[in-house]
């Protein structure tokens, strides 16, 4: 044992898990954390931002890129609130996310005396938000307290926790027993019994369709190995994308999905909620479904599938390959009906969406196949969901069914913290960028090469559509103030460009890419046609 503070214990102790970076604004509550940070030398930097928003989101885009640990840590009450709309994205999108929380004096919490930062149950909050949320009151507690978030974070669904200490506990010096890296869960095999049922249900399909989502993220090869051996056409909205690149002809956009869904015989979900295609595109009793998913509440969430497989995507995927070569019927490929579905599909986009599909062509043309692209609520954001494709997986960076409209820019200086030397370009319209813009300081600090591109239409342009089709015009709430985004990035030190068409994005973004720091991209966008024809997908079953 040595002595140390409880700060001490926290920060020794998440080292042990490879913790590299720490997100975060130093307060009051948490001066000791933050000196233990500092005591921690090169092997542990902190990035800190303009707003505990900011650094929450950094946290999930590290996480949502990598597959590793994001974490961040802020004072208590509205610190923790402020960061709770990316607690509850990294939530919604299964992230590894660990907030560390600041206090109020150990004595005193739950007694409503009114200390700076109080706010009611904020361990209650946190275990809300969470999947796993607790409390450390003494500096031994902290390695194992510390080991269990861990094991949390990498066992079963996937999603964030958080840990809480007072300031007098951080301050606090006791004998602590540091603890080794507790090792990765061993991964939840599936039944063989409901495998091999899987294996006999798809192996006779005429017409089988995979749906995936972020719950097979790692399993991308096994995947294609299943799809392969069904030529079944693997589709998804937004969290699956890159799982299988792109440019296969198995993996399909997500109207192509609903296509294939009309006439599908059995369809294998992996990973998925499934959401939009049972509850918009219908079931019926002539479509089977397969569900493989971790959390045993998911798979029977929306109706009760033909065989529910609780089990990691990767072994559960690995086991159904074997199975399938005892039960698969011959197949022919499906290559050219596939690839010439997919044609079809872009034309259309091209043809219904082309403002969107020029720019997004732009940017899949120059951004390297190691890059990455953040999504934003903004309507090229919404056409990337099915118009740019992804070539590898945690490469296309959403935020999933909560859709908060803000989060992409400190998200993807999270992505570009996390990975030095790709290159990331962030999408966003000017209502959500504003959200975050003052974070241009942070990426001018730390030199994060990241590429922003701000549409402008001065409004919030999918309300202010909602407004005119369905509210007969009355405009109110969504018209928006803007600065000059080029002057912006300039007084921060940043180099911004306007352009008007796609081949003046080109010139700028190659500019950009040669840069070392932050760049901002300004398009006037007033007009676009609607992307949501090809999201918000008519029934094709008769249920």
């Amino acid at each position: 044992m040595n002595k140390m503070t409880g700060a001490e214990a926290i920060i020794k102790s998440i080292r042990r898990y490879d913790v590299d970076t720490v997100f975060g604004l130093p307060g009051g509550q948490t001066y000791h954390l933050f000196d233990a940070i500092h005591n921690e030398g090169d092997s542990l930097r902190v990035i800190n931002s303009r707003h505990e928003q900011g650094v929450a989101y950094m946290a999930y885009g590290y996480a949502r890129s990598t597959g590793r640990v994001g974490v961040y840590t802020v004072v208590p009450g509205p610190g923790i609130l402020n960061t709770t709309s990316a607690l509850c994205t990294a939530y919604a999108g299964n992230e590894r996310v660990l907030c560390l929380a600041g206090q109020i004096p150990s004595q005193w919490i739950g007694k409503g005396v009114g200390f700076l930062h109080e706010i009611p149950d904020q361990l209650g909050i946190l275990q809300r938000l969470t999947k796993w949320a607790e409390r450390i009151e003494k500096p031994a507690d902290a390695p194992r307290l510390v080991s269990r978030a861990f094991r949390e974070l990498n066992s079963g669904r996937i999603r964030p926790v958080a840990l809480e200490m007072s300031p007098d506990i951080m301050g606090l010096q006791e004998d602590v027993e540091l603890l080794p890296a507790s090792p990765v869960p061993e991964p939840v095999q599936a039944d063989p019994d409901l495998t091999e049922a899987a294996a006999r249900l798809l192996g006779k399909a005429k017409n089988p369709l995979i749906v995936i989502g972020h719950g097979c993220v790692d399993a991308g090869a096994e995947l294609l190995q299943v799809a392969d051996a069904l030529q079944a056409p693997c589709t998804t909205l937004w969290s699956g994308k890159g799982i299988i690149d792109d440019r296969h002809y198995l993996s399909q956009p997500y109207s192509a999905g609903h296509q294939l869904w009309a006439v599908a015989d059995v369809v294998l979900a992996v990973g998925t909620r499934l959401d939009n295609p049972q509850l918009q595109w219908g079931l019926d009793d002539d479509l089977k479904i397969i569900r493989i998913d971790i959390d045993s509440a998911q798979i029977a969430n929306i109706a009760r599938p033909e065989i529910g497989i609780v089990a990691d995507a990767k072994s559960a995927l690995s086991d159904l390959v074997t199975a399938l070569a005892r039960h698969n019927t011959a197949r022919k490929s499906r290559k050219e009906e596939l690839s010439a579905l997919k044609t079809a599909m872009f034309k259309k986009f091209e043809q219904d969406v082309g403002p969107q599909m020029r720019i997004l062509n732009v940017i899949r043309e120059e951004l390297p196949e190691d890059g990455f692209l953040v999504d934003e609520v903004t309507q090229v954001g919404y056409a990337s969901w099915y118009g740019f494709p992804v070539y590898r997986p945690r490469h296309f960076i959403g935020s999933g069914y909560q859709g908060n409209l803000g989060y992409g820019y400190a998200t993807a200086l999270g992505v570009q913290a996390a990975n030095p030397g790709k290159k990331v370009v962030a999408l966003g319209g000017d209502g959500g960028f504003m959200y975050q813009a003052t974070e241009m300081a942070t990426a001018v600090k730390y030199r994060l090469n990241l590429v922003n591109i701000v549409f402008n239409n001065h409004s919030y342009g999918n309300v202010q559509r909602a407004q005119q089709e369905e509210f007969g015009g009355n405009v109110i709430g969504s018209n928006l103030t803007n600065p000059d985004f080029v002057r912006f990035a300039e007084s921060f030190g940043a180099p911004g460009f306007r352009v008007q068409t796609a081949e003046q994005l080109r010139e700028a973004l190659r500019a950009a890419f040669r840069e070392t720091g932050p760049v901002l991209i300004e398009i006037p966008s007033a007009g676009m046609p609607s992307p949501w024809p090809y999201i918000l997908l008519p029934r094709n079953r008769s249920q």
